[in-house]
């Protein structure tokens, strides 16, 4: 098992739910999230507004899958984020220890989904 933590600009979430959705990757998490990589003090446009300084507005996603969804999942993030300006982001991928469903309290791969 694997945990793919995304973090994308905003404006490319729609397309990057399009490209998971397409590759059968439906169970998603989303957090609005400030930081800032190699494009710090550049300034951004956001639904029309500036922004300006060192903390610039992203995406994090947080997905879970078994082990033969894992480069599926990526290629999928990269399809849908990828622009080739700075910016675009970053995909780490993490051994998943565990996964339990609280309501079947099923572990493992199957508790995934």
């Amino acid at each position: 098992m694997k945990l793919i933590i995304a973090i994308i600009q905003p404006s490319r979430l729609e397309e990057v739910k399009e490209q998971l959705y397409k590759a059968e990757i439906n169970l998603i998490t989303v957090s609005e999230v400030l930081g800032h990589g190699r494009q710090k003090g550049v300034t951004e446009v956001y639904r029309g507004a500036r922004e300006h300084g060192n903390l610039l507005r992203k995406v994090r996603l947080e997905i879970a899958v078994n082990d033969n969804f894992a480069e599926a999942t990526v290629k999928a993030i990269i399809k849908g984020a990828k622009t080739g300006e700075t910016g675009d982001g970053k995909i780490f991928i993490l051994p998943l220890e565990q996964c339990i469903r609280i309501r079947t309290e099923e572990r493992g791969g199957i508790a995934i989904g």
